[in-house]
């Protein structure tokens, strides 16, 4: 008999890739686990990082590691980015999913919630685990959001079909944020090596 734990992961794994199946703006790009336990998703959406001169630039992809420890549900998944991200509520080593996280949940809720937040549809200024993103938000709101499209696959996309993508115009390359930082910053762009394709990384299942 399969425990309460298992049946919810077995739960998640499959609602995740029923949600996302064909849907361009968020991909499963590795598990580990047999029901997985670990994930890594991709993020086609619009956000913003800080390059080493200090420069606000647009990022269009983005790569999400969520760890389901022995705690979850109960406790909350552990999230990390492994690409820079500059938003008021991320850090190099977690993202604050503490505000709206609950087991009744669903995990695959939760990863588009994450996708709006990295788009600054949504972030909260008022207990930021970053203070100068939190600072610059509330002074430049007219920026915002930087990606204004759905973030979650329309209720009605027949599974396996591919979804369109929502129309939005791709830069060729990085585009500078106007307004300015408050404050220098120390170089935040370096999560990933410097020369290391992050997709390249792999999840070995032990």
């Amino acid at each position: 008999m399969l425990s309460p734990r298992i049946r919810r992961l077995k739960l998640d794994h499959d609602s995740l890739f029923k949600r996302f199946s064909g849907w361009p703006l968020i991909r499963i790009v590795g598990t580990a686990g047999m029901p997985p336990e670990l994930y890594r998703f991709q993020y086609l959406v619009r956000g913003l990082y800080v390059a080493p001169d200090g420069a606000i630039l647009e990022r269009n992809d983005h790569l999400l590691e969520v760890n389901l420890s022995l705690g979850y549900p109960r406790r909350a998944p552990q999230c990390r980015m492994l690409t820079p991200v500059f938003h008021p509520n991320f850090d190099d080593s977690s993202v604050c999913i503490g505000d709206f996280w609950a087991a009744s949940e669903s995990l695959d809720d939760l990863i588009i919630r994450i996708g709006r937040m990295i788009s600054y549809q949504e972030y909260n200024t008022k207990s930021p685990l970053n203070g100068l993103a939190a600072k610059w938000a509330a002074q430049n709101p007219s920026l915002l959001p930087v990606d204004p499209r759905p973030i979650a696959p329309p209720l009605n996309q027949p599974v396996d079909q591919p979804a369109q993508e929502p129309s939005l115009s791709t830069p060729s390359a990085p585009q500078s944020v106007t307004a300015p930082i408050p404050q220098p910053l120390p170089d935040t762009a370096s999560a990933v090596p410097h020369g290391e394709d992050p997709w390249e990384n792999k999840i070995v299942i032990s």
